[in-house]
C-alpha cells in the first residue's frame, strides 16, 4: 500500500512535466511560420535536452530502482527537445546555428560519457551516485532558467511576461516530483524538484502581488536587451531574448 502514493505522485509528475515540455510549441510554430528564430535563444532547449537524457538514464531500473516513471517522462521530454533543437538549427542564422550545433554535440558527448562510465566503470551504489549527481545538477539548472523572468517581474512590477499557467505548472511539476522523491527516499529526485517547487511558489507569489500590473511599457527598464518596442502595431512589448515560454 505504501507504494500507491509514490506511484500516484509519479503519474501527476508525468502529466505536469509533459505540459511544461509542450509549452514552447507556440514559440516554435512562430519560428516555422516566419522561417526565422528571430532573437529567441536555443540554449535553454539544448540544456533541457541534457537534463532529460540524464534523468531518463538515472530512472532506469539497473541504475536506480523504483524510478521508472522518471525515465518515461524524461525520455518523452528528450524526444520533444530534440525536435525543438532540430527546428532551431534549421531556421537559425549561420552564427547562431554553429553555436547551438556545437553545444548540441557537447551535450551528447557529456551524456555519452556518463552512460559509458556508469556502464563499464561503476556498479551498484556508485553507478547510482554518479548518474544521480549529474541528473540533479542539470535539473537545478533547468529549474533555474525562470530566474531571468522573476528578475524582470520585480524590475517592471508587471507579470506581462510571466504567464500564470506556466508558473502554476512549474510549481505543480516540482511539487509532484519532490513528494515522489521523498516517498521513494531518493534525494536525487527530491532535491532538484524541491528547488523547482520553491521557484514555482515564488513565481505564483509574484503573480499575486503584481497581477493587476500588466503594462511594463510604463516602467523604465535599464537593461538594453529588454528594449520596449513593437514595429508591427505600436503596442508596448518586450523584445525579450529569452521568451516566457522558455522557462522550462
Amino acid at each position: 500500500m505504501k507504494d500507491i502514493p509514490h506511484f500516484v505522485f509519479g503519474i501527476f509528475g508525468n502529466a505536469f512535466a509533459l505540459f511544461l515540455f509542450l509549452a514552447p510549441v507556440i514559440t516554435f510554430w512562430r519560428i516555422i511560420k516566419k522561417r526565422s528564430t528571430e532573437q529567441f535563444s536555443g540554449i535553454p532547449y539544448v540544456m533541457t535536452l541534457l537534463n532529460c537524457l540524464l534523468s531518463a538514464w538515472y530512472g532506469l531500473p539497473f541504475v536506480s530502482p523504483h524510478n521508472l516513471l522518471v525515465s518515461t517522462i524524461n525520455g518523452t521530454g528528450a524526444a520533444i527537445e530534440i525536435i525543438y533543437v532540430l527546428v532551431f538549427l534549421i531556421f537559425a542564422p549561420k552564427k547562431e546555428k554553429t553555436k547551438i550545433f556545437c553545444l548540441f554535440v557537447l551535450v551528447l558527448t557529456v551524456f555519452a560519457a556518463v552512460v559509458l562510465v556508469s556502464l563499464f566503470a561503476l556498479h551498484g551504489q556508485n553507478r547510482k551516485l554518479l548518474c544521480g549527481l549529474a541528473a540533479t545538477i542539470f535539473s537545478i539548472i533547468m529549474y533555474a532558467s525562470p530566474l531571468t523572468i522573476i528578475r524582470l517581474v520585480i524590475k517592471t512590477k508587471s507579470v506581462e511576461f510571466m504567464p500564470f499557467f506556466l508558473s502554476l505548472f512549474v510549481f505543480l511539476c516540482g511539487t509532484s516530483w519532490f513528494v515522489f522523491g521523498l516517498l521513494g527516499k531518493d534525494p536525487f529526485v527530491a532535491i532538484p524538484n524541491g528547488f523547482g517547487c520553491g521557484l514555482g511558489a515564488v513565481q505564483l507569489i509574484l503573480y499575486a502581488i503584481y497581477r493587476d500590473n500588466k503594462d511594463p511599457g510604463k516602467k523604465e527598464v535599464s537593461d538594453p536587451s529588454l528594449e520596449i518596442k513593437d514595429l508591427a502595431n505600436g503596442k508596448p512589448q518586450v523584445e525579450n531574448p529569452t521568451p516566457a515560454d522558455e522557462q522550462v
